[in-house]
């Protein structure tokens, strides 16, 4: 029935997302389990936490699989390692470059989930090499090859040439599964 239930939630919540701003070119596929990774989880208490993001990368190391995250605010980063069966079976697909940022914005308190590579060099310069970094204690996101600065609450290009928001993907948090996906 939790099942049924938590399938419904994320149905709604789809349905709530534009299909037109969802970025498809390159294949997003994420599942984390906050209830296996319990407080203190910095990936586990950024769903509960307005205003805070997570930049989220995977490795594979010696056939397990880690989760790299670094917090927006403070830099802090984890490494979370993936261990349980389910966990082991599932595929991920981080986005243009194996980085996606995932949280909840402080403007209108909604989850969101961008590609962690620079929307506007992605489209214009083509490759997958334009890494976003924290800025401004984390309320920004700023790529090094166009100089723009994006406002992580919205995506929108807070400075430097005028050009596209960040590039979205549909999320859904049912208070214990975060997914994000394309």
């Amino acid at each position: 029935m939790k099942r049924i239930v938590s399938l419904l939630l994320i149905a709604v919540l789809a349905a709530c997302t534009g299909e037109e701003n969802i970025y498809r070119e390159y294949e997003c596929y994420f599942v984390f389990d906050t209830f296996l990774h319990p407080l203190p989880c910095q990936l586990t208490a950024a769903m509960s936490s307005i205003g805070t993001f997570m930049k989220i990368e995977t490795r594979m190391e010696k056939g397990v699989r880690h989760l790299n995250t670094t917090r927006n605010y403070d830099n802090s980063t984890e490494d979370i390692k993936l261990t349980t069966e389910r966990e082991t079976q599932l595929r991920y697909a981080l986005g243009a470059n194996n980085c996606i940022i995932v949280g909840i914005s402080s403007y209108d308190n909604v989850l969101v989930a961008y590609e962690g590579q620079c929307s506007n060099c992605l489209k214009e310069l083509g490759g997958r090499r334009y890494p976003l970094t924290w800025q401004n204690n984390g309320t920004q996101l700023h790529c090094d090859k166009c100089k723009r600065t994006y406002d992580v609450n919205n995506g929108v290009v807070a400075s430097g040439t005028p050009g596209i928001e960040l590039y979205r993907y549909k999320v859904a948090f049912d208070g214990s599964i975060l997914r994000v996906w394309n």
